[in-house]
């Protein structure tokens, strides 16, 4: 990158940063970072817990949004000065050193743009996201496991929490579904993008010949709803069914009837919870899984609604799949909805798909 470029660089990020700054109102933000920082500091502070995490998680939120913009600003002020020293001397290390870092910069102002976007109604909750593999017995439950764990290391490298809601083993491998809680702010936000089917397509270490297969899962994402969200669900409406539980390991398991099974007869929507030893407790979330798919299906309906009013059709089913992930005979993991595709596919499956989800939410935004 000549110095010409270098600073044509600097200077879109400059105006990049100051178009953060006035529409950010950053010193409205650190005073409300004070305030609730003075809230916290109150010894009654954890005698509602509902509301204490609420309150951190506002002031994390915040921080976040803060810190980052500093550090972004702090980062150009250093690139700043480094242009200024390569434009003196021509030290060509400093020169490569100052281009790595306008473009880690351009990336980080490319992440943040997108995190003070993410601002639809849902997007700062945490995600209910669930992993159903299609036709294919032990070789899609083997793919939806994979991608178990990708979401899983994708989730902890963001610093999110993972709890397992529900786990079915598979007969020989894999999972037969499981439903993750994913706690932290925007991990609704992030995790819709991957809402779909997602294809893989490998040689099978189940098959004795060594004949390539295609595998099918279909993942689903919901944002968890506070408490105070009003979703109508009536009593009569509800099946509820307990058993013991089948997850991967705990004291607790095979021991008591402590999971439950709620199904709601008018949608014939079914939810299960088996992530605590307390049947109140396993309860309790399934409601509030129960509340969040049926809020899901009423956005989805009127989303119907909307697209027959303006004559769209929608392919549904396992043809319409949003990603393909080719292990043979060639390596590719490619988004259909953006076109977005890498070669490094190992990179994909340990957790590496916050290019594909940025592409999507951007593609949203820009229609």
């Amino acid at each position: 990158m000549e110095l010409v470029e270098i600073r044509q660089e600097l200077d879109k990020m400059a105006k990049r940063i100051a178009d953060f700054r006035g529409s950010l109102d950053l010193e409205t933000k650190r005073a409300r970072i004070a305030e609730l920082e003075e809230i916290m500091t109150d010894p009654s502070f954890w005698d509602d817990q509902n509301t204490a995490q609420k309150i951190i998680n506002e002031a994390n939120s915040l921080k976040e949004l803060v810190q980052t913009f500093d550090k972004n600003e702090e980062s150009l002020e250093n690139a700043e000065v480094s242009y200024e020293l390569v434009k003196e001397e021509e030290d060509e290390d400093l020169h490569q050193e100052l281009e790595k870092d306008v473009v880690n910069l351009t990336e980080s102002l490319n992440r943040y743009e997108l995190y003070i976007l993410l601002s639809e109604p849902y997007d700062k909750n945490n995600a209910i996201l669930e992993l159903h593999p299609g036709a294919g017995g032990t070789e899609s439950q083997d793919w939806a496991s994979m991608l178990l764990r990708m979401y899983t290391r994708w989730a902890e490298a963001k610093g999110f929490k993972v709890e397992t809601l529900d786990y079915l083993p598979g007969e020989e491998a894999g999972v037969k579904s499981v439903t993750l809680l994913i706690k932290g702010h925007n991990a609704y936000g992030y995790l819709k993008a991957e809402k779909g089917v997602h294809r893989l397509v490998r040689i099978s270490p189940f098959d004795s010949s060594g004949r390539r297969h295609t595998s099918f899962v279909s993942c689903d994402v919901m944002p968890e709803l506070d408490d105070d969200i009003d979703i109508d669900i009536k009593t009569e409406d509800l099946k509820i069914d307990t058993y013991r539980s089948s997850g991967a390991g705990g004291q607790h398991v095979n021991t008591t009837d402590s999971a439950v099974r709620i199904t709601h007869l008018p949608t014939n929507t079914v939810v299960t919870c088996q992530s605590e030893r307390s049947q109140i407790k396993n309860r309790d979330q399934a409601m509030k899984m129960l509340k969040a798919k049926l809020y899901q299906l009423e956005i989805e309906r009127q989303q119907q609604e909307l697209n027959e009013i303006r004559g769209e059709q929608k392919e549904i089913g396992w043809g319409s799949q949003i990603r393909s992930y080719v292990f043979h005979p060639y390596s590719m993991v490619k988004d259909h909805r953006t076109d977005h595709e890498t070669g490094n596919t190992q990179a994909v499956m340990d957790g590496e798909i916050d290019n594909f989800i940025d592409a999507y939410l951007r593609s949203v935004m820009n229609n």
